[in-house]
This record gives C-alpha cells, structure tokens and sequence, in this order.
C-alpha cells in the first residue's frame, strides 16, 4: 500500500471542500440554478482547480460512481461460483454498501436532484453502463453455455441495474420509510417472474 503524503491529505481535503460546498448549494438552489463559478467563489478555488478534480459539475454529486462499481465488481467475483446470478448480484451490492447508501435525508435529497434533473441523470446512466462492462463478465461465467452467456448476462446484469433504480425512486417516493433492499428485491420479482 502505498504511504499517504502531506500533499495527497491536502489534495483530499480540497476535493472534500468543493464537494461539501457544492451540495450545499446544489440542495439549497437546485442543481441547474448553481453554478461552477458560485462554488468556486465560496471554496475560494480556481476554475482549473475544480477540473482538477471534477470532469463535470455532475461528477461532483455523482462521486466517483465507477470506483463504487468497481467495489461491488470486487465483491461479485468473490461470490461462490455455483451461485445463483441473480442472488450473487443483490449480495456484492450488499457487502459493497450499494443498496444502504448515505444518511437517509442527505440521500433523499440527493436522489431527487438526481432524478429530477435530466443532464445529473444522464450523467448517472453514463458511469452506469461502465458498471455494466464490469459485471457481464462476472455475471457471464456462472451461466450455462447453452445458447448465449454473454447477451444473458447483459440482460440480467441491466435488469439488476434498473431494478436498483426503480427501488431507489420507490425509496424516495417512500421518504425513505421503506427499506430499500426489500424494494430491489420486489423488483427483482417482478422481472423474474
């Protein structure tokens, strides 16, 4: 593992500082409504500093989204090889957190920025479908060989994923009074059904 530096420390707690800064604003004024020069204003960065760190102003929200897939890709290729697809996917994203995420009232707000601001959401789809490319393969070598393992892991590996975010939208039509992974798991019911 490699030593962490005075530098790296300094460079995280930016990053955490413009993001912090960036919610804030994003759920006092709304996505849209915020601007990059506003954030930087009050972290007191330069624009070249912020894409330093963000590629977008959605990555800000987003986090580092692919580096969550890679987790749960992480934790879906340590699942037992005879076990069901559907059943390995809900526990890698059990064990890499995915399904219980933050706070529950910063998490509902977040998600209804998310959901209700189209450039944010098709941000969000976009690093998805990086997750996707992770899974399939993953999810491709616990299938039968007959007929096609590849188009049947995608297709599950994108069920899986739209049933995550149907819960999620569920979940926030709930205001966070369901549980979440009850809800991926009625989804999962339905598409399987």
């Amino acid at each position: 593992m490699a030593k962490t530096t005075a530098w790296d420390r300094q460079r995280e707690a930016v990053r955490e500082e413009i993001t912090q800064t960036a919610l804030d604003l994003f759920l006092r004024q709304g996505f849209d409504a915020t601007t990059i020069d506003q954030i930087l204003e009050r972290v007191g960065v330069s624009r070249r500093s912020f894409f330093r760190y963000f590629g977008t102003k959605e990555d800000v929200v987003l986090g580092d989204l692919v580096s969550r897939g890679a987790s749960i890709a992480e934790a879906l290729s340590r699942r037992p090889p005879g076990e069901d697809p559907w059943d390995a996917i809900r526990a890698a994203f059990h064990e890499a957190d995915e399904i219980s995420a933050f706070g529950k009232q910063q998490t509902l707000a977040l998600g209804r920025m998310l959901f209700d601001t189209p450039s944010l959401l098709a941000r969000h789809l976009e690093k998805r479908l990086r997750w996707q490319e992770m899974f399939v393969p993953l999810i491709a070598e616990r299938l039968p060989a007959e007929g096609d393992p590849d188009l049947q892991a995608h297709a599950i590996v994108a069920s899986a994923l739209s049933c995550l975010d149907a819960a999620s939208r569920a979940w926030i039509r709930s205001d966070g009074d369901a549980e979440l992974s009850d809800l991926y798991d009625q989804a999962v019911q339905a598409v399987r059904r």
